[in-house]
């Protein structure tokens, strides 16, 4: 039961911060985009700028500091590897981003949270 209360609370952060993006005049490439490698949240382009992003969501502001870490951010990055040619066109910058959100504040943007 906590294992899919926990599911559910993730794919409404996935959905609020896509509506955030959205409003930023970012588009929704791609949501849930599973690799063998692993799995990417969001994927959305904004001219031509392609953003994967982990979006990370916690019941309480304070818990964001702890919600993304080394290890979190490169399996995104192996998983980004494995298809961002998909998503990306000839010309195209791509990075990736975090996107940490709580109940009762805004989201907080991690901008390119990812230079090996």
């Amino acid at each position: 039961m906590k294992r899919q209360r926990a599911e559910q609370q993730g794919r409404e952060g996935e959905r609020r911060a896509a509506l955030w993006l959205q409003a930023k005049g970012w588009r929704i490439l791609d949501r849930r985009r599973k690799t063998p490698l692993g799995e990417i949240d969001l994927i959305a382009k904004r001219g031509s700028l392609v953003a994967f992003i982990e979006v990370k969501w916690r019941r309480k502001v304070e818990d964001l500091d702890h919600a993304i870490d080394e290890y979190r951010l490169r399996r995104v990055a192996t998983a980004v590897e494995a298809v961002a040619h998909e998503y990306a066109q000839h010309g195209d910058d791509i990075r990736i981003d975090v996107l940490l959100l709580a109940p009762r504040s805004l989201p907080r943007h991690i901008i390119n949270a990812w230079q090996p």
